[in-house]
């Protein structure tokens, strides 16, 4: 497979390397598998590393592959420093490193600080006592008189936050599994202890992390009661749904232990941070979180990721949140990841799929940040459906039928369509590939160059040779009805993407799309958009 040719940017200002990058991540459990167990490892990554290189992406992304139970699919984490056996080796991750950045790819690691399995071993030390070394290291606390819990918290998975612990004989606080406690991150020990998990992957040759929910990190020490949420037409499907959630998470001291992160990853050359953040107040936590040069270089949300519906106000809006602005942070985006329904699923009708998938990737690459791919998105993957028996996800499995798995887009890439396996590795994987989805497998698409592979990689092509769409400026963007119109510029190019997110045609003015075409999808023309079309100009 040859990897298309990068063009060299023109910089006025020196820019690092992740500045407008394309992220592609990697799932681990459901990637490759290299030794038929049914489960995807590091070797199976690391044989697989060309068909990432091919795409075009700068860099890979892998979600956690450490020591644990297991119990909520690797974040959960038992040991910060090592593999789980399932995954291979320490050795196994040197390999991947070493293969990926001889293609060009830097190496993103997960990073979970937010909590631990109750299987870690800073766990079980703390719960043995109240005076311990490490008794402080997580949240606990007593019960109230009539022995109830703490505060009214709620878990994401469901159920109070709180769990009574007969050794201690306190209460201890889980935002998601009972199984994984919440470290009391407020404790400089246990921030000095996670900093130099940090420091032992970044000297294993690591280019960066990607934070784990980590506006989760801290809590408020006082323990006060979550407020009631406002009433909404959004659907609850767990307790927590009903809490305006400012208390258990969001502390305002988070940004002060990210700029021990930066503090720590400036000391190592071109490192990339970048948070996950969720909620109802996530664009402010994320401009915190990235504000000026000593705190995160990046952070995303779920704007697109739970959204049932993609529009052109949905991008107007989200993009300016994010406007090119001194001291504001830089964006990262996602349309699907591992926590969320497959976008194709959620965006468009079975028929229109095809070219609305076309469409989806025109405007990841034309987004002003860096773009996170999803591993099988540039085949067109959609959510699979899992019957309860088969149903892993243990928030599924907690709130069924209420909550969708989480399990169907975690489904094994497909990489070879005539295989009884579609070529992962095992004829019984962890999860069913997908009869749908194995006829989508790489080699048939490598065999087609109208394929959504074929135009993936043009689209990430076009992004890294085009700095007004790789790191550009938004100048303007403007969505009436179905068409949005948006404007971009950087080193003296001004690029127009027009789009059409429906399926009736939509005539164009001559104004609209004047310039050198540099990109047309789903028959498009500078007259007219038919459905899900559109047009990338040079103006």
């Amino acid at each position: 497979m040859n990897r298309p040719e990068k063009l060299s940017l023109a910089d006025t200002v020196p820019r690092p390397w992740w500045r407008g990058a394309t992220i592609y991540q990697i799932y681990p459990r459901s990637f490759m598998d290299s030794n038929g167990d049914g489960i995807g490892d590091l070797p199976g990554i690391t044989s697989r590393l060309e068909h990432v290189a091919s795409l075009g992406v700068d860099a890979i992304w892998v979600s956690p592959f450490f020591r644990s139970p297991m119990k909520d699919f690797g974040y959960d984490v038992a040991d910060y420093c090592d593999v789980d056996p399932i995954f291979g080796t320490l050795a196994d991750f040197d390999a991947l490193v070493e293969r990926a950045h001889a293609l060009g790819l830097k190496v993103l690691i997960d990073q979970v600080y937010s909590h631990t399995s109750d299987e870690h071993p800073w766990f079980a030390e703390s719960r043995q006592d109240r005076t311990g070394p490490k008794n402080d290291w997580y949240v606990w606390a007593d019960a109230k008189p009539d022995g109830s819990p703490p505060s009214n918290w709620q878990s994401v998975f469901g159920g109070p936050a709180w769990t009574w612990d007969a050794r201690r004989g306190q209460y201890y606080l889980h935002n998601f599994l009972g199984s994984q406690p919440q470290l009391n991150l407020h404790n400089p020990a246990v921030q000095d202890a996670v900093l130099g998990v940090m420091r032992f992957w970044l000297d294993r040759g690591v280019d960066g992390f990607r934070i784990d929910a980590l506006n989760f990190a801290m809590h408020d020490p006082a323990l006060r009661d979550n407020p009631p949420a406002p009433p909404t037409d959004r659907p609850r499907t767990r307790p927590f749904d009903f809490q305006r959630r400012v208390h258990n998470q969001s502390h305002p001291d988070i940004p002060r232990f990210i700029e021990r992160i930066r503090a720590l990853t400036d000391r190592y050359d071109a490192v990339f941070t970048v948070a996950e953040v969720g909620g109802d107040e996530a664009e402010a936590e994320m401009k915190a979180f990235t504000a000026g040069e000593n705190h995160l270089n990046s952070a995303y949300g779920f704007n697109f990721l739970y959204a049932d519906r993609l529009t052109p106000q949905l991008v107007c809006a989200a993009l300016a949140e994010w406007p090119n602005a001194p001291g504001l942070g830089w964006p990262s985006w996602a349309f699907e990841n591992h926590d969320a329904p497959r976008a194709l699923s959620r965006w468009c009708a079975p028929a229109d799929r095809d070219a609305f998938a076309r469409l989806k990737m025109l405007l990841l690459v034309a987004l002003r940040g860096n773009a996170i791919l999803y591993q099988g998105e540039e085949l067109g993957l959609t959510q699979v459906d899992i019957p309860f028996e088969q149903v892993r996800d243990p928030e599924a499995i907690a709130n069924w039928p209420l909550t969708l798995s989480r399990d169907g887009a975690r489904t094994p890439m497909p990489w070879t369509a005539d295989a009884a396996d579609a070529g992962f590795g095992s004829t019984e994987p962890w999860l069913p590939v997908g009869a749908e989805n194995a006829g989508r497998a790489v080699d048939v698409q490598e065999a087609d160059d109208r394929s959504l592979l074929a135009h993936t990689r043009a689209m990430l092509a076009l992004r890294a040779a085009n700095p007004a769409l790789h790191h550009g400026t938004i100048d303007a963007c403007r969505a009436e009805g179905d068409l949005l119109v948006l404007d971009r510029s950087a080193d003296g190019q001004s690029v127009r993407i027009v789009a059409n997110f429906g399926r009736e045609t939509i005539e164009l003015n001559h104004d609209r799309a004047t310039g050198d075409t540099l990109a047309a999808i789903n028959g498009a023309t500078p007259s007219a958009l038919p459905a899900y079309a559109a047009l990338v100009i040079a103006r």
